[in-house]
């Protein structure tokens, strides 16, 4: 199969994680199951096919580096799990549009007085021959976000949106790459097993059972930069409309819920700690509570999903279809399209591969 080139947005810690995954797993056999992945070779698909050909971010401490040595570059604190070769893929200078909030520019590196030109993004994107560009900025950045997604549309690429500003979800766009004839997948990737997709089985397992939800809350605390952006709630409007309509699009009623990043906690690092709680009633008017405590290491918690996504806009692509991929969308991001239980949307991407489903 042809190789798969990938451009990413925000040199972050998904970024180190999903780029050490593809390392890491880069030569396994085809009869070896790969963990956090549907399947070792996806579509035709390998993950030794995926290649990493352009990189953007507005820390100086990593723009000039190679992305093999910039995704451990600080402020980045997840795990390291894979060595990375040297790719020959310098981070270049971006826009920093609203991609930083101000009382993140220390973290940053960053400094007022300091500003790096950015380059041409397209150009970039362009003569790298990228197949799609994914978006790893901080939570909030939306108008940089629809910076990105407008630079994949005149570079000629596909858009994967790994964060909770809507794009795929929103009509305007979806029909921009629909004319384009380019694929579209998003918003705001999920986990391997983490807060969003154990909250969503939940509450399907107990409405299922008849149970009548009468609360819920979601409380996330971490360590790592994501978490410290989102101590300021005007970063965290969609962030919370995403989190809570992944859960929420299960009862067919409305209930009392609260669900979003509720702390930074600085010596946690990349590890993220979910507190979870489910309140309904059963059988007799009888109570049952359901009270939960998740840790993880975050970043690399998506990275295998992140994976599957960029095979299917692959497919995508071959396929020459252009708007958004409901079915890889339905299945790897907490506010797609089209909300359905996650275990249709898993037959729905098994379809897709088969070809036997368009999107």
């Amino acid at each position: 199969m042809a190789e798969i080139r990938v451009a990413i947005a925000g040199v972050g810690n998904c970024a180190s994680s999903l780029v050490q995954g593809v390392y890491y797993y880069r030569n396994v056999s085809d009869d070896e199951k790969v963990l956090g992945l549907m399947h070792t070779v996806f579509g035709g698909y390998r993950i030794g096919d995926i290649r990493f050909v352009a990189a953007f971010d507005v820390d100086p401490r990593k723009i000039g580096k190679d992305l093999s040595q910039a995704i451990f570059s600080a402020p980045n604190c997840t795990l390291k799990f894979s060595d990375v070769p040297y790719l020959g893929v310098p981070v270049q200078p971006a826009p920093m549009l609203d991609g930083v909030a101000p009382h993140m520019m220390e973290s940053f590196g960053l400094k007022d007085d300091d500003p790096v030109e950015p380059v041409e993004i397209v150009d970039v994107l362009r003569a790298s021959e990228a197949d799609m560009l994914i978006n790893y900025l901080p939570v909030g950045s939306r108008q940089a976000t629809q910076y990105y997604a407008e630079a994949a549309l005149k570079a000629g690429c596909g858009f994967v949106n790994a964060i909770p500003e809507f794009i795929a979800s929103s009509p305007e766009w979806v029909k921009r790459y629909e004319e384009v004839g380019l694929p579209l997948a998003g918003d705001d990737i999920k986990s391997q097993v983490g807060a969003t997709i154990i909250h969503r089985t939940l509450v399907e397992l107990l409405e299922s059972r008849g149970v009548k939800v009468d609360e819920t809350y979601q409380l996330n605390i971490g360590g790592n930069t994501d978490f410290l952006n989102m101590t300021v709630e005007d970063r965290l409007a969609r962030k919370r409309i995403s989190k809570t309509e992944a859960v929420t699009s299960l009862l067919p009623y409305e209930i009392p819920v609260r669900i979003g990043p509720s702390d930074y906690v600085p010596f946690l690092n990349d590890q993220k700690i979910c507190y979870l709680h489910i309140k309904g009633k059963k059988f007799g008017g009888a109570s049952i509570t359901v009270d939960l405590k998740l840790a993880v290491e975050d970043s690399p918690n998506s990275a295998g999903v992140m994976v599957d996504v960029i095979r299917a806009m692959k497919l995508g692509l071959d396929r020459e279809l252009g708007g958004v991929l409901t079915s890889i969308s339905a299945y790897a991001f907490k506010h797609p399209p089209q909300q359905v239980p996650d275990h249709q949307a898993r037959v729905w991407v098994e379809e897709f591969i088969q070809g036997k489903r368009q999107r």
